[in-house]
């Protein structure tokens, strides 16, 4: 007759093989899977989607896309959590916004500063530059540009207390952001700036919701709604080049993502760029055809990688 304590003693043994197994199982799964983040604007979901194709083309790794999560900060919050192994960021972003420091220098020297101090303080590292620089733009209506003979943000400064402004959530809080910028030129709206939705403040321009907004340099609508671009004849704005951010942990254990990503340095200028935002926001197609489309153009994919693993 089998004791009661035996049995106990064999139930115990059968759940904890089962969690062995289940624990071994999920290991195994994120040992093979590759978690990309991005903010919730177009170019970062572009930026995100390429490195994930990318990563899907020339390596054996699954890629699981969290996209649309907000700002800088809670990017920066998922990726040391773990949540997300990489996410596309901007050089004088993460500066500025994360480092609380000053970039000095060129864009090989904000690089290297970003890099280390992330290398030292995170765990994260930076992958190669993409190759364009999206800066901050204040942008207004292209007929009040040339009505006015207003060209740069300093031309603006006497026309802009009749002026309604619009800026995006994380602009109206960042270091590199509106109380800076109002400070450095001495800039006055009327009323309190309307807040929006990255994505929102083109159109709102456009429609006359608002008659000034910070955008990028980058921006796909700017030509197709005859937006003009303000020049930052102060230089407030630094440069802010994209680079891939990545957990360091995630290289070390899958080195062919370092190879793999290391073919799109450079390969994105400030034209194409806005080209790719433009057949997302303007032609509406989808983030996933634009991609595979430019990678094939630049004969960066190859037949996908065996998934069987």
């Amino acid at each position: 007759m089998i004791s009661n304590c035996t049995v106990q003693r064999g139930f115990f043994a059968a759940l904890l093989l089962l969690t062995v197994g289940l624990c071994m199982s999920c290991l195994q799964f994120r040992r093979n899977r590759i978690v990309i983040g991005s903010k919730n604007f177009t170019e970062s979901l572009i930026l995100a989607e390429i490195l994930a194709q990318q990563i899907e083309s020339h390596t054996n790794l699954q890629v699981e896309r969290r996209f649309y999560l907000q700002g800088t900060f809670i990017c920066q919050q998922a990726i040391l959590a773990g949540r997300i192994d990489m996410y596309p960021e901007y050089t004088g972003t993460a500066v500025t916004a994360i480092l609380k420091q000053k970039p000095v220098g060129d864009e090989q020297a904000v690089y290297h500063q970003l890099k280390t101090e992330y290398e030292r303080r995170f765990g994260l590292t930076l992958g190669p530059p993409f190759g364009f620089n999206d800066t901050f733009a204040l942008q207004i209506r292209g007929d009040d540009a040339r009505r006015l003979h207003v060209q740069t943000i300093l031309d603006a400064v006497p026309h802009a207390p009749r002026w309604r402004a619009g800026f995006g959530y994380e602009f109206m809080e960042r270091p590199d952001g509106y109380r800076g910028l109002v400070a450095t030129y001495g800039l006055h709206f009327e009323g309190e700036p309307r807040v929006m939705d990255l994505g929102l403040l083109a159109r709102a321009l456009h429609d006359h919701g608002i008659d000034l907004a910070a955008g990028n340099t980058t921006d796909g609508l700017i030509p197709v709604l005859d937006l003009f671009v303000l020049q930052d004849n102060l230089h407030y704005f630094p440069r802010y080049d994209a680079v891939p951010v990545i957990r360091e942990q995630v290289l070390e254990q899958h080195p062919e993502i370092a190879s793999a990503i290391d073919q799109l340095r450079n390969q994105i200028n400030d034209e194409q760029m806005r080209r790719l935002n433009y057949a997302v926001d303007g032609q509406h197609q989808d983030v996933g055809k634009v991609v595979r489309n430019f990678l094939s153009n630049k004969s960066l994919t190859h037949s996908a990688v065996s998934k069987d693993n």
